[in-house]
Parts: C-alpha cells; structure tokens; sequence
C-alpha cells in the first residue's frame, strides 16, 4: 500500500495491492495521518485572487485593486477589476491568458526561429501534471499558469518544447539542443521543480 501526496492541489491518495481489505486499507491511513498532516502543512493553501493581493505577471508585480468601471483595466503596475468580483475575477483570467497567449508565442517563434523548425500551432491549458508538450506533428501546448512564473522559467518551458521539434525524446542530443536555444538552464528547471507547484494555488472561481 502506498500513499502519495500532489503538490500541486494536495490530494491524498491511497493505492492498494488486490487482496487487501478495505479495514487493512483504513487501518494504513489512519497510522500515516501525521506524515499526511506534515506534508500538507508544508503546502500553500489555496488564494481566491482579488483586490489588495499582489500578482506576478510576465515577471512584473501588479496590485489588484477595485473598479468602479465595467471592464478589467491595467494601468502602470496596478490592475483594476470590475464588479461584481465574480465578474472581475473572470475578466482577470481570460486577461492572463492573453499574457500568457503573447509571451508564448514570442517564445516560442523565437526559438524555433533560431532551431529553423516551425510549430504547427499553439495552445493553452490548465494542465496539472506537465508545463508543456511537444506532439509528433510539432504542435506545442503550454500551461497558461507559465505567465506567473519568472520570465526566465517561461522562456525555458519554450525552448524546451520546440527542442522537441528536432529531438522527440530527453536524450544526451535533446539536451545539447536545449543548451543551444536556451543556454544554462539548471536553475529554471529547479524553479519549476521547488516552486512551479505554487502556481496552482491561485483560483479564480468562487
């Protein structure tokens, strides 16, 4: 029996062998609930974003704040957003996105420009387990959340996906292509490792 713990969300999770009775099954969790408690406790909670927080954009700090208008508005480093906040939170997020669709694809045509291998298309997801991928036919997909990340971290991401235009694996040749496009890359790949799970603590939904 094994209990794993997502560092992304914090779901627990218990896998048990067939054979083994669901008593034995609770018995095993029960006498892992403080190692349970000391990892969760180690998490971030989860944010419902909105006024007086601060966001990192495109590595750039905004303060959310109120807004008396009917439409999302940036101005310098603040964001306003509009009512109601239900309302303001959505417009917030389809924005991001937008950030998220621009810096990506600036990116991403660069490095294929440097590589001379184009992409099919790119798209955007919530996705949970990966930052992004790479298929056979060179589409490239990215988590929108890379636009909360540092700059340097999203630049990576995309040197990394369009490394797979040439090299469709994680060998010794798809980490000299890496280099190549990129540079160093040790230290944005440990952000995402230490620090990438945290960007899915922020929600937009009541």
């Amino acid at each position: 029996m094994t209990l794993r713990i997502s560092r992304v969300d914090g779901v627990v999770t218990l896998t048990v062998p067939r054979g083994v009775s669901e008593r034995e099954a609770l018995a095993f969790a029960v006498e892992k609930q403080d190692w349970v408690r000391g990892h969760l406790s180690k998490q971030g909670s989860q944010t419902l974003v909105g006024p007086g927080q601060r966001l990192t954009v495109a590595g750039a700090d905004f303060d959310l704040r109120d807004s008396a208008g009917k439409r999302l508005r940036v101005a310098g480093n603040v964001i306003e957003l509009p009512q109601p906040l239900e309302k303001g939170r959505v417009h917030l997020l389809a924005w991001l996105k937008e950030q998220a669709r621009a810096e990506l694809t600036r990116a991403s045509d660069h490095y294929a420009g440097q590589l001379g291998r184009p992409y099919a298309r790119l798209t955007l997801r919530d996705t949970r387990s990966r930052w992004g991928s790479c298929s056979s036919a060179g589409a490239l997909m990215y988590s929108w959340r890379l636009i909360l990340a540092p700059k340097a971290v999203l630049n990576y991401v995309a040197a990394h996906e369009v490394a797979h235009l040439q090299e469709m694996n994680h060998s010794p040749d798809f980490w000299r292509v890496v280099h190549q496009l990129y540079g160093p890359h040790q230290e944005a790949r440990a952000w995402l490792r230490h620090d990438g799970p945290k960007l899915h603590r922020f929600r937009f939904d009541a």
